[in-house]
């Protein structure tokens, strides 16, 4: 004996078919004025979404669209880089010698290396993490901090100049210094971003 599936509506209003669960693409999430769609199945995790949006996106005003974004470079990871080369050296001098007190001094020195290199990959992240650089069709946005939180915004019809400052390793791993001057706006520098020629470029050229 055959059993047949007859059509349905489902909750959503689309045709369905019983014996198969329907399994929806999107949802629309309500909140505040109105609705935003996100993938199904984020419920989860749509709050941590809400807390971890970019600060441009809260600040974008009608008809304002973002052109180019950069960030603070991985450089700020190299001295944690350095510590995690060294932690393993002392880990793997630990488990070369027989000698038990160089043993016991080697594991020591590593755990305590590591600790400090783990320090500087937090603070690194954390500092790139909450540092954003954006130029949209209107302005220059700069934000850097959490709870203590600094901003610069500059119309770009105000932006006199931008001059770019890169050591020779900085031309290397490409990152540098961005100064932006503005016609009675001050000066700002924002240090060490990724790829400053083509942030520069972004704000001259339009």
């Amino acid at each position: 004996m055959t059993t047949r599936a007859f059509p349905c509506k489902d909750q959503y209003g689309d045709p369905c078919w019983t014996g198969a669960p329907r399994i929806p693409n999107a949802r629309i999430h309500s909140g505040g004025a109105g609705g935003k769609r996100v993938p199904a199945g984020a419920g989860a995790g749509y709050g941590l979404d809400e807390i971890m949006a970019r600060y441009i996106d809260e600040i974008l005003q009608p008809g304002e669209r973002v052109l180019y974004s950069t960030n603070a470079h991985w450089i700020f990871y190299f001295p944690a880089i350095l510590a995690w080369i060294v932690a393993l050296a002392l880990f793997v001098l630990s488990r070369q010698t027989i000698v038990e007190g160089l043993v016991l001094l080697s594991l020591v020195a590593s755990g305590l290396v590591a600790l400090a290199a783990l320090y500087w990959t937090v603070k690194g992240w954390f500092h790139r993490f909450t540092t954003e650089t954006d130029v949209t069709n209107l302005r220059v946005v700069h934000k850097t901090g959490f709870i203590k939180r600094r901003t610069f915004e500059m119309a770009l019809d105000k932006v006199e100049s931008v001059d770019v400052n890169q050591t020779i390793l900085g031309r290397i791993l490409n990152y540098g210094d961005v100064t932006i001057n503005g016609v009675g706006e001050g000066r700002e520098t924002i240090r060490t971003i990724a790829s400053p020629l083509a942030f520069r470029s972004s704000i001259t050229t339009r």
